[in-house]
């Protein structure tokens, strides 16, 4: 059983609410010192609520709370800057970035250098940086954070990458050279270039062939760890690329 807390002051961002009974909310919070933890936002649907225009996605938050179980109870709220709002392709970015973080984080488990890769990511998302390049960074920290990082060292046999060579990155066995008898092998595995996968070691998306392959190589590592469970935050990634490229079609000079 969870020991009674109080906690003041907590940096956090508000990844998902839920309505609660007839006034109040569910809310899934990311904290920098508590991880993801679950308040209850009492009477927070009121109009005359305090917490009502607080409770906001996307916008950095300081949140008290209290109790002990599995869900606490949320006790004051307040932004720590209000921030301008996200719109179109970033903030469906930030939707996916906080779906990441409901399905793949465990409640109370502590991540700071992940609470402080988010919020380097909304930001920047908030700025109109390269979308794809944001995302690659935050899956990259993401995964290493969660102990499921990258083997971006060296090859399986311990030798160094080689740009242009042609490697299969292999789930849970890391890079090997294509030629090698373990990529021979193996049925799965994402295939990668020596050079992107130099580029991911270093943190260098100036490539356009390192982040496709990337976003490819990243997509199939994050669903291995999902378990099978579905993003819908990628559904609608994909409903949104099938219907750009219909309206190109249909309207080549737009």
């Amino acid at each position: 059983m969870s020991l009674r807390q109080r906690v003041a002051q907590q940096p956090a961002w508000v990844l998902h609410t839920l309505p609660w009974r007839e006034t109040s909310l569910i809310v899934e919070a990311f904290t920098r010192d508590h991880g993801r933890v679950a308040l209850a936002a009492k009477g927070a649907r009121r109009p005359m609520s305090e917490l009502r225009g607080v409770l906001m996605a996307f916008q950095p938050l300081l949140l008290d709370w209290t109790g002990g179980g599995e869900v606490r109870t949320l006790t004051r709220g307040e932004w720590r800057g209000a921030q301008a709002l996200l719109a179109g392709r970033a903030l469906l970015c930030a939707y996916y970035l906080n779906e990441l973080l409901l399905k793949l984080t465990a409640r109370e488990d502590s991540h700071p250098a992940l609470f402080d890769a988010y919020e380097l990511a909304i930001g920047a998302l908030r700025q109109g940086e390269n979308l794809p390049t944001v995302l690659r960074r935050f899956e990259l920290t993401l995964l290493r954070e969660l102990g499921y990082g990258m083997m971006l060292g060296s090859d399986g046999n311990g030798q160094p990458f080689q740009p242009g060579e042609p490697y299969l990155y292999i789930i849970e066995r890391g890079p090997w050279l294509s030629s090698s008898e373990a990529a021979r092998e193996t049925t799965g595995g994402v295939h990668v270039d020596g050079q992107t996968l130099l580029d991911l070691a270093a943190d260098d998306f100036s490539r356009a062939e390192t982040l496709r392959e990337a976003g490819r190589l990243l997509r199939t590592l994050i669903h291995y760890h999902l378990g099978g469970q579905p993003l819908q935050s990628r559904r609608i990634f994909s409903d949104l690329k099938i219907q750009s490229s219909w309206d190109e079609r249909a309207n080549p000079n737009v």
